[in-house]
């Protein structure tokens, strides 16, 4: 999974990267710092893994894992090359979904590009830009289409589409929210790969004292929460400094931490959640002596194409997935336990995986 962090300058983007990934991107005081898109790739953080790894004495565990990829502050006419350019903008193509920081703190001594906090207009203009990123790619396409479709009267549909979807970014809308008449448009749709089609995530940036209760009282997290409803996006509130300050800390150190700011999981673990409910992810797990492992797979994949994850072979030879819920394998203490109490299933081809699911696979090629 890759997660693009976006959001106007100063708005503590980067230093919400820096302390989810520990990679030290510059963090300064002035628009422009990340000058190339900074890349940082985090572990899942997964209890089970452990306990599994513990339990099989495992030589190696490995936590399934997110790209972050942090992306230049953005301001208005970035995508007409303002500040660095739409150089950025492409960046962001290539990522699943975007994490768009957005700053509900008042600080005197952290300048705002726009001179004062406004969350709702910081979130349109960085969608502004996107919407107009979007239509430059948008004119190409018509461009051909258009003269094709004189032709090949089976590209008259997506004529309509494009015609369709312009007027909807026009009018300030993002291409996620258009109403497809039937899958064909919805897969065209998907196949533009536009910025405001792409799953969002909106991190609302705190001051510390507002974290304990999910700055119920902030007015801003409160505009973010009500505009990221009408789009079916997610909100998650943090507190990028104390974030920062999380991440110099030892496990049993960061636990004391979380507890006295009365928080029960850190941001990156919200963040996470966050982004694999947007993202309709899971994870099913393989455990071993060499290996403890976490796979990410979408809610409702089959056996066999959870099996294509580890290796192609696996799908291709696909015979049955022994399937194992961990908390009973854990109980049981064996596989060979569990398997004696009737806990472990042979399933087959329509399987459909569960979280937490530990699977040996069966395949001959």
């Amino acid at each position: 999974m890759k997660l693009g962090i976006v959001g106007l300058p100063n708005v503590g983007k980067s230093t919400l990267f820096n302390s989810l990934t520990k990679a030290g991107a510059e963090s300064a005081n002035y628009p422009f710092c990340t000058i190339d898109p900074n890349i940082g790739i985090v572990p899942v953080p997964d209890e089970r893994l452990k306990l599994l790894g513990d339990m099989y004495q495992s030589k190696k565990v490995t936590p399934a894992v997110i790209e972050f990829v942090d992306i230049a502050g953005l301001v208005k006419g970035a995508s007409k090359g303002e500040g660095l350019g739409n150089q950025f903008l492409s960046n962001i193509r290539e990522v699943d979904a975007i994490v768009h920081v957005v700053r509900c703190f008042e600080d005197t001594n952290v300048i705002h590009v726009d001179g004062n906090i406004n969350p709702l207009r910081d979130i349109e203009t960085i969608n502004f830009e996107l919407i107009f990123s979007d239509l430059e790619i948008l004119e190409r396409r018509y461009a051909k289409v258009a003269k094709q479709a004189k032709m090949d009267k089976t590209l008259a549909k997506e004529v309509t589409l494009i015609e369709k979807l312009k007027e909807h970014l026009e009018s300030g809308k993002m291409a996620k929210t258009l109403e497809c008449e039937n899958e064909d448009e919805e897969e065209i749709l998907r196949s533009y790969n536009l910025l405001t089609y792409k799953p969002t995530i909106y991190a609302a940036n705190v001051a510390e004292d507002e974290l304990a209760d999910d700055a119920a009282s902030n007015e801003g997290v409160k505009t973010v929460r009500e505009f990221a409803a009408k789009e079916g996006s997610e909100v998650f509130v943090i507190c990028a400094q104390i974030e920062q300050e999380i991440s110099e800390l030892d496990d049993d150190e960061k636990a004391m931490f979380l507890e006295d700011l009365g928080l029960s999981e850190s941001g990156l673990e919200k963040l996470i959640k966050a982004s694999y409910s947007l993202l309709g992810l899971m994870s099913f797990l393989t455990a071993g002596e060499d290996e403890t492992r976490a796979w990410t797979i979408k809610i409702g994949t089959k056996a066999p194409q959870a099996a294509g994850k580890i290796h192609s072979d696996f799908e291709r030879g696909f015979i049955k997935a022994e399937v194992v819920n961990y908390k009973d394998l854990l109980e049981q203490g064996s596989l060979a336990a569990a398997r004696e109490k009737g806990l472990v299933g042979m399933e087959g081809k329509e399987y459909i995986v569960k979280d937490g699911d530990v699977i040996l696979f069966r395949f001959n090629v």
